[in-house]
């Protein structure tokens, strides 16, 4: 991979030091601009300091280990080392996984008029944008998940259109509008806490962009997120919880039956809430080290209250990449090899 790649990666994961910092190095915590850790191996401690955003002394990203000699590195260093990497090429397939994923955006307030008005992104912020935007029947919401292979559309009032949703590049830049996908992030109790954004391109679908808008970030979170998730119909004894909602839809296309959670990303789906009710979850992974990680956690947590956890894996990448290349009855057939009979009967359509 040539060097400015490389030099761009790092750069694009400054841009983001904070959530890098979360999601890899979870056992340190923000202290001012720095994130406070053990080590570059997430080992909890307080010896090294990474930047968070840009200053005279560096770059957001750049990172100082104090204990260790003054070993210095830059935000793949902390990919790599975190993740038990090796070889540069799966350091970077594990740094544009990261960057597609959505992040909260940090909260940024103002006083206008006299008075604080609302946080851009907060829970409140995300019931407005909610409220603001319209059914997905007709629009290029629904076009977009049928052309990738998203047929079955019940119960998904969680999800809506927005014909000029705005998109920031960063607080440098002029604000765009691009037409989006708004989904609801709620909480056990169906309280709206977050919403998550998928900017689209109007100029139609490829597998290139599986729809997305042409911009460097086209999915973002707003709200507050951890332990809530994106719900197609209603929890009981019974559910599926998945990373992204094309994945989670794409199990739903064959389980239609089955109430199903999105949690955005594998970090989230290790920390999805459960409800009181359930008591066997079945858990659609992503197949990388991120899905893998995210699998482990969710077991343990879920045998600790007496959840049965079952692993769904697909074939290639994801569910949705299943449903898209390899076709329904190829999806519908595998699923049907790792759900439980009774549950086959229960929640599986009759044409499946």
């Amino acid at each position: 991979m040539p060097r400015h790649n490389a030099a761009e990666l790092a750069h694009r994961l400054g841009r983001q030091a904070e959530a890098v910092c979360r999601h890899y190095l979870s056992a340190g915590r923000r202290q001012g601009n720095y994130w406070q850790v053990g080590d570059v191996r997430n080992t909890p401690g307080r010896s090294m300091f990474v930047r968070l955003k840009d200053s005279p002394k560096g770059p957001a990203g750049k990172w100082t280990d104090a204990a260790a000699s003054g070993e210095h590195g830059d935000l793949l260093d902390v990919i790599r080392e975190s993740c038990g990497l090796v070889d540069f090429k799966d350091v970077a397939k594990e740094a544009r996984r990261f960057l597609a994923l959505p992040h909260p955006e940090p909260e940024r307030t103002r006083m206008l008029a006299g008075r604080q008005s609302i946080s851009a992104g907060s829970p409140e912020a995300a019931r407005r944008l909610f409220a603001m935007s319209q059914p997905i029947g007709g629009t290029l919401v629904e076009a977009v998940l049928r052309k990738r292979g998203i047929t079955t559309l019940h119960e998904t009032g969680a999800l809506r259109f927005h014909p000029r949703c705005y998109y920031r590049p960063d607080e440098h830049s002029p604000t765009e509008t691009w037409p989006a996908m708004i989904a609801a992030v709620t909480d056990l109790s169906g309280k709206l806490t977050g919403a998550h954004r998928t900017w689209l391109d109007p100029g139609g679908f490829s597998e290139a962009n599986l729809g997305r808008a042409p911009i460097e970030t086209p999915r973002r979170a707003m709200g507050d997120l951890l332990g809530q998730a994106v719900r197609f119909g209603v929890g009981g004894e019974v559910m599926a919880a998945g990373e992204g909602i094309e994945t989670t839809l794409s199990v739903r296309s064959v389980l239609t039956q089955m109430p199903s959670m999105a949690a955005l990303s594998a970090a989230h789906l290790s920390a999805i809430l459960f409800p009181r009710t359930l008591r066997r979850l079945y858990v659609a992974r992503d197949n990388d080290p991120a899905g893998d990680r995210a699998m482990t956690v969710l077991i343990e947590r879920a045998s600790a209250v007496g959840i049965e956890a079952v692993v769904l894996t697909p074939r290639l990448g994801d569910f949705n990449e299943d449903l898209r290349l390899l076709g329904f009855d190829a999806l519908a057939a595998h699923l049907r090899l790792q759900v439980a009979s009774e549950d086959v009967a229960r929640f599986m359509s009759l044409a499946v």
